[in-house]
């Protein structure tokens, strides 16, 4: 039997990429404020603790947390603070929550590399080496200290004896829709990149994963990326399958095969 996971937040880019890689080998719920009509996609306001208790589905395996929201001038809007806060605090904390009251064993929390945004500029570490889960998560930004915060509520809920509760927190690195377009036309992304085939990897070693708490950082084997992921590769058995130069590389192949195409439609007078 297939274990069942629900998606939180799940309309989005990951939550898209994680639906169609895994449905093969999980029964896969989205689970986001407003979503189609699926009949495993389910309508919930996660920052309603009892509609998203009464939201998940029965007997879950795991909660994979992906809510994201968009604010601007959050430390200057107090409105778009308390909008932030409530989506990157208060609802993973109802997640952690919901997962310990239903006995739900796993929580998997898409957290950021914005959590250490503070050693980072432009797809470069300045420590002059990689940045570990070692070193003190300085943010430049109320995104990153309140994902470093619910990271944090992990750790005390994981590790309060009573709760049977395993929680992984996967920085994650630059997770493009159009990988190989955006990799050509901004620069980070080819050190900073999280392939949609590593997203998917990374997500399900996480699930299948027996660490009771871990915080890892996942990027792909980009060339000089910025961060570290010994520990991800150590702890989980993650292994980066597609890198930023494989997939520049599928890209120039995908084209190359198409370019002939409409050579031929040209000389057919049919593009005219």
């Amino acid at each position: 039997m297939k274990k069942k996971i629900a998606i939180i937040g799940g309309t989005g880019l990951i939550g898209s990429i994680l639906e169609e890689g895994l449905n093969n080998k999980y029964e896969i719920f989205i689970l986001d404020k407003k979503v189609d009509n699926h009949p495993k996609h389910i309508e919930v306001d996660a920052t309603n603790f009892e509609d998203l208790t009464s939201k998940i589905p029965p007997d879950c395996d795991a909660l994979v947390n992906l809510l994201n929201v968009k604010t601007k001038n959050d430390f200057k809007d107090l409105s778009q603070f308390h909008k932030k806060t409530e989506i990157h605090f208060l609802a993973s904390f109802y997640i952690l929550k919901a997962a310990i009251d239903l006995g739900i064993p796993k929580v998997v929390y898409a957290s950021s590399n914005h959590v250490t945004d503070f050693y980072e500029k432009d797809g470069n570490s300045i420590l002059g080496r990689e940045i570990t889960v070692d070193d003190y998560p300085y943010s430049k930004s109320l995104y990153g200290t309140l994902k470093l915060a619910s990271e944090n509520l992990g750790h005390i809920l994981a590790y309060e004896e009573e709760n049977n509760l395993s929680v992984i927190n996967l920085r994650i690195g630059s997770v493009r829709r159009d990988e190989g377009k955006d990799l050509q036309t901004i620069p980070r992304t080819q050190k900073t990149l999280l392939s949609h085939q590593d997203v998917i990897h990374l997500f399900d070693v996480a699930i299948q994963s027996t660490i009771k708490f871990g915080t890892y950082y996942g990027v792909s084997d980009n060339k000089d990326k910025p961060w570290s992921t010994e520990n991800a590769t150590r702890e989980l058995g993650f292994s980066s399958k597609m890198n930023a130069n494989d997939v520049l590389e599928r890209a120039k192949t995908e084209m190359d095969s198409i370019h002939p195409y409409y050579e031929d439609l040209e000389n057919q007078n049919l593009l005219n």
